[in-house]
């Protein structure tokens, strides 16, 4: 999943937009906008966080100079530990190239201290999208941790794996009702990527992105199999 392959694959699939979101950091996000660099291809900055919940949020943002800012608050509400390659595997810093870059010390694949709702409230703040990562799964999802969707919560929409129905997920879970679906590979292989969501944007923007996901102004959402 090295920044010039994961370009590559969006382009063989014809994608115009796609997120980085790795595991409570961002520290290659800049390595693969650079990567897109003069394609017709936007990539957004973004993080996947796990909350004290133990619940994945993804969190979108417009700049590098936004994402970089959340990442200081998540490293700062991150335990104090370091990662254990012999069980975690290693955790790569890259270039724009895929060259090794440094060793991310840090344990990523831990909660932070925020709750659902202070992860959601601060990405909103920022002016940031938040959606709820595979919440058809039965663990690090909303519905499996929590078992609803909380009142107010700022999300805007929920993301699905290839294999859930959203109709009985809605008919499980009411509190999904109202929410747009959107549906990734969640790719941690370039096998996984794919191309299920299409959004109705006039540009690729998170300010476009959000229009579709709240269906408004003619920006529509949706998925195909």
């Amino acid at each position: 999943m090295i920044p010039p392959l994961i370009v590559q694959r969006a382009q063989e699939l014809a994608l115009d937009i796609i997120a980085i979101t790795d595991h409570n950091s961002a520290e290659n996000v800049a390595a693969v906008i650079e990567a897109a660099q003069g394609l017709d291809l936007t990539v957004l900055p973004g993080m996947e966080v796990q909350t004290r919940e133990e619940v994945h949020l993804l969190c979108l943002f417009e700049s590098i100079d936004q994402v970089m800012d959340w990442q200081d608050v998540v490293y700062q509400h991150m335990p104090p530990l370091k990662n254990r390659e012999e069980f975690f595997g290693a955790q790569f810093v890259v270039d724009a190239t895929g060259n090794y870059v440094r060793h991310n010390e840090r344990l990523l694949l831990t909660s932070i201290s925020l709750s659902v709702e202070e992860v959601a409230a601060w990405v909103e703040k920022e002016r940031g999208l938040c959606i709820a990562a595979h919440v058809d799964r039965q663990a690090f999802s909303l519905l499996a941790n929590l078992g609803f969707v909380p009142e107010k919560l700022c999300l805007a929409a929920m993301e699905i794996t290839p294999r859930a129905n959203v109709d009985e997920l809605q008919r499980q879970c009411p509190s999904l009702i109202g929410y747009s679906f959107v549906s990734s590979g969640d790719a941690h292989r370039l096998s996984e990527m794919c191309d299920r969501t299409i959004l109705t944007v006039e540009k690729p923007t998170l300010h476009e992105i959000d229009l579709a996901l709240h269906q408004r102004d003619g920006r529509r959402v949706k998925i195909v199999r």
